[in-house]
This record gives structure tokens, C-alpha cells and sequence, in this order.
């Protein structure tokens, strides 16, 4: 056996053993030894493997795969620049605590320094990002670039000499172990104490509405935190924290990391407020503002308290909650806060959502009430570092990872959609599963309308450095790439195309107004005044 089939044979052996049940590789020379390792270990049934032509979208694959499965997924790549592609991805898992396996082939290190083809200085290619990395030249370095998976990605830069190609073919003799159960860890016990709201932000699961229910709080929840179901979340909370209501705010228990909304942000700064933390996953897990408690497990209360300050924020909720409704049903033509509506409704039970950044994410978070609780269903979104890059990919992974998901749908905008469209390059003998991608389509970027750049003193050059519209066809793009499309023009025909998915990747197009979206956000934030 030669040295590098040893070598690419004992890291699958080695991601088999730390729990690996999905790899997915980018075409490559270098990379042979492993990619043919990877090939032999699927067909014995050890793994399943996912082939993508763009390393980019391949990582980002990978890690919407970790994302629903929960345990480690590998992304094989060559060397040269297919290694720097892996890195927006390996920088999401970074910060979301996402067990990401980056493996980068490589030279030996005799060409480092040489005019050597496609050899670049690999080894610490991701710097901080990464929890553990290793330069691998044999199979017992690949423990210590291992180590450190449970609490993010991880680099293996593996060193293949020539020759490269193996010469029989293999079966893994390590097979993956169970799965470990969830561990609750030993709850930590708050006194009932003062007027209290639990905050949810990110992929916390449902401790957070457990501990608000017990205790009888509102209930601020992210639409990803896994914890807006049941009878105590406010739907309108980032409006109601500007409002008399919320600066009677005296205590917040927070738990996960909430991005969506600066009040929320606001309201943790503020001078006088007491923060009680659960500390959140991923590489950077410090608060950007004064906590007053930290601890690692979750929290309980002995009983509920007095119901009148819960009431409250119900009945203010309500309220608000009609008018912006009412608001957003009197406009003409569809809002993109009624698709909003109409996705968060055609999620069944079992069923996943995969949100993209920017406005999506915001427009369910302002208009989804709350979901029954023990549905199971899954909202997820990359907010490790909320951007917008591999979210296709990473919603086709999502799926990918969560075979049991009853529907599956991603709902993205438009410049979401064009910048990850090799994510919907799937090769005939590829898995393509069930998905539907809702884009909403306002040509351009209408984020930063709402935002201080979209004032009018920056009119003259809002299109050109913000707006960026850009004209795309998507029917015909998607024709291209040979994934059905439908574009809808009202609520009923969203409604419909939502209730009838043909089954496969297709992409739902709403084309919605941009001219009007910084005025449309000011009224609805005039009705909590």
C-alpha cells in the first residue's frame, strides 16, 4: 500500500470513528488518494457521499448536513485556491459550533516555497476560526486535528506524495459509533425575583420557553431558536421593547445569541438592567454587553409568579399584532410580510425552514406567531455570522441531514439566491432532495433601506453602492440549471404554489416592491408608539 492511500484510508477511518456519516468532496488531483477512500467507504455503506463542483458550495453543504444531523461533516478539497474557498463556510460553522471537518490535499512539504503547481502555504489556512488544526504527513497526527470537534470546525491538511492512486479497492473496518444522547446538564435555580422577560436567541432549543412557562414570562424568541412555540411568546417584542412596557424591563435571562434586532440589543446595554446568561456555542461565545449571571446549564424557577405582567405583554402583543396585520392587508399588491405569513404557515408538523439573512429572517420574526408545541418542527437559519453567503447550499444540506423532515422549505431574497446559484448545480447520480426555495424577489437589496443609509440624504447614491438591482432573469436561470419554476403575483397563487410541491429542488419566485419598503417599515414601527 502505498503512502498516501495509508494515509487517506486511515483519516476516513479516523472521521468514521469521531461519528462522520456524510462526506463531501470537490473534484481534484491532489485529493485522489482521499476522494477514492471516500468512494470505497460509501459503497461498503460506511458513509454517504456528496459530490460538488465548487468547493465553496461543497462546504456549505457540509455544514447545513451538520446542522440537522448534529454530528461531524467532512469537506475534502485540493490545494491551491480550492482550500481558501472552504473558509466562509469553516467561519460560519466557527461561530454557530458547528462540528465542520475542513480537509485540504496538499503537497509534502518539500514544494512549500517552490514554483511547485498549485502549492501555497495551507497550514493554518483558517487561523482562529478552526478549534484544532494539523499538518498530516502520517495517520497518528490525525488525533490532534481532531481533537476539539464538539465545539466547531476543525482543519486537516493532509500531505499526499505521489503516487497517488491506490491499487485495490477497500472496505472501512470501523464502523460510527451511536450516537451520544443529549446530555441536559443540571438546571441552575433562579429566584422568581423581578419583572423578567426570557430572551431566545439562535438554536437554543426549547429551554428557553420551558423556563418561561414555569415561570409564568414573556417569552422573546428568534423564529430559529427552537423555542417559539406555546402560549408565552411575543410575537411583536422588538417592537414592544420601545414602548413603556419594555422599559419596565428590570431583569432579561438570555439564552443563544439574538441578532435579529437592535431593541433586543438595546435592552441588554441598558444601564440598570440585570442579564442572566446561558453561555452560547461557538468560537466567540462572550456577550458584547455587562452580564450579571453566567452559567453553563439551563435555568428553572420554582413556580410561576404574579400573572398580571405576563397578561400584559399578551394583551399588548395582541393588540399590535392586529394592527400591523391590518396594516399590511390594506396595501396594494403583495407585501413581502404577507410571504412572510404564508411560508411560516406551510411549514407542516416535522417539517423545516431554512430562513436566509437580511430581510427574511426579520419579516418572519415580526409576523410568525407562535407554533403548538411537540410539532417538531425546525427553523434554522446561519446566524453564526448571519450572512447570506451558501445559503442554498446550506438548505439543501439541512434537508439532506434531517431525512425524517415531513417538508422542506427555504425562504431566501433575491441577492441571497444569485449569490449561492452553483448551490443548485446537482450532478444527475447526486442526491436532489425535497425543497422548496421561496425567493423573494424586489431586485436588489432592500436591507439597507430600512437602515440609516437608506435616509434621503443618501438617495443619489443608495441604487449604486446599496439597492445594487440587478436585473436577473430567474425563470431562465433556472431553466439553465434545470430546476422548475414558478413565479406567483398574489397571496393565492403563493398560497397555492406552497400547498402543491412537485417534488425535488424547485424554486417559488415573488416578485415585491423595493421603492416603498423604507416607508412601509416606518408605519409599522409608528404603530407601537
Amino acid at each position: 500500500m502505498t503512502p498516501a492511500t495509508e494515509l487517506a484510508r486511515g483519516c476516513v477511518e479516523a472521521l468514521i470513528a469521531a461519528g462522520m456519516r456524510h462526506a463531501v468532496v470537490a473534484p481534484g488531483s491532489r485529493n485522489a488518494p482521499l476522494s477514492l477512500a471516500l468512494v470505497d467507504a460509501a459503497a461498503a455503506g460506511a458513509i454517504s457521499l456528496h459530490t460538488r463542483i465548487d468547493e465553496r458550495t461543497g462546504a456549505f453543504l457540509a455544514l447545513g448536513i451538520a446542522k440537522t444531523s448534529r454530528v461531524p461533516v467532512a469537506v475534502v478539497t485540493t490545494s491551491g485556491t480550492a482550500a481558501a474557498n472552504v473558509h466562509p463556510a469553516v467561519m460560519e460553522a466557527a461561530h454557530a459550533g458547528i462540528p465542520l471537518v475542513a480537509i485540504t490535499a496538499d503537497r509534502p512539504a518539500r514544494l512549500r516555497g517552490t514554483l511547485a503547481n498549485q502549492t501555497t502555504d495551507q497550514v493554518g489556512i483558517f487561523g482562529t476560526a478552526v478549534t484544532s488544526s494539523a499538518d498530516v504527513t502520517r495517520v497518528e497526527d490525525l488525533v490532534a486535528g481532531l481533537t476539539g470537534l464538539d465545539a466547531g470546525p476543525v482543519h486537516l491538511n493532509l500531505q499526499f506524495d505521489d503516487p497517488l492512486l491506490p491499487e485495490d479497492a477497500w472496505v472501512p473496518g470501523t464502523s460510527a459509533p451511536e450516537r451520544a444522547p443529549w446530555v441536559r446538564g443540571t438546571p441552575y435555580r433562579l429566584e422568581h425575583g423581578p419583572a423578567t422577560v426570557v430572551v431566545a436567541g439562535d438554536d437554543t432549543g426549547p429551554g428557553p420557553r420551558v423556563l418561561a412557562e414555569s415561570a409564568g414570562w414573556p417569552l422573546l424568541a428568534e423564529p430559529t431558536s427552537g423555542a417559539r412555540n406555546g402560549p408565552n411568546v411575543i410575537r411583536t417584542y422588538r417592537l414592544l421593547l420601545g414602548t413603556e412596557l419594555g422599559r419596565r424591563i428590570e431583569r432579561v435571562v438570555i439564552a443563544g445569541v439574538p441578532t435579529l434586532s437592535r431593541p433586543v440589543q438595546q435592552l441588554l446595554a441598558r444601564e440598570g438592567i440585570e442579564v442572566v446568561s446561558r453561555r452560547a456555542r461557538g468560537r466567540w461565545a462572550d456577550r458584547p454587553h455587562p452580564v450579571s449571571f453566567e452559567y453553563d446549564g439551563p435555568f428553572e424557577v420554582d413556580a410561576a409568579g404574579d400573572p398580571a405582567w405576563l397578561d400584559e405583554w399578551r394583551g399588548a402583543d395582541r393588540d399590535l399584532s392586529a394592527r400591523i396585520d391590518a396594516l399590511v392587508a390594506a396595501e396594494t399588491g403583495l407585501t413581502p410580510y404577507e410571504v412572510a405569513v404564508e411560508v411560516h404557515r406551510a411549514v407542516p408538523a416535522g417539517g423545516l425552514l431554512h430562513v436566509g439573512a437580511s430581510n427574511p429572517i426579520r419579516d418572519l420574526d415580526l409576523m410568525a406567531g407562535a407554533y403548538p408545541v411537540g410539532e417538531r418542527r425546525l427553523i434554522i437559519a446561519n446566524r453564526g455570522l448571519a450572512g447570506i453567503d451558501g445559503t442554498l447550499s446550506t438548505a439543501i444540506g439541512a434537508r439532506i441531514g434531517r431525512p425524517h423532515t415531513t417538508r422542506a422549505i427555504a425562504y431566501v431574497g433575491d441577492v441571497t439566491f444569485l449569490h449561492d446559484l452553483t448551490g443548485l448545480v446537482v450532478g444527475p447520480v447526486e442526491e436532489r432532495p425535497d425543497l422548496t426555495i421561496v425567493v423573494v424577489n424586489d431586485d436588489g437589496g432592500s436591507i439597507f433601506a430600512t437602515l440609516e443609509q437608506g435616509a434621503s440624504q443618501y438617495a443619489a447614491a443608495f441604487e449604486k453602492a446599496f439597492g445594487t438591482p440587478h436585473g436577473a432573469d430567474l425563470a431562465s436561470l433556472c431553466t439553465a440549471l434545470r430546476v422548475p419554476h414558478w413565479r406567483v403575483t398574489d397571496r393565492a397563487e403563493l398560497a397555492h404554489a406552497l400547498a402543491t410541491p412537485n417534488g425535488g429542488i424547485e424554486v417559488v419566485e415573488v416578485p415585491v416592491r423595493r421603492d416603498n419598503r423604507r416607508e412601509l417599515d416606518a408605519q409599522i414601527r409608528a404603530l407601537a408608539r
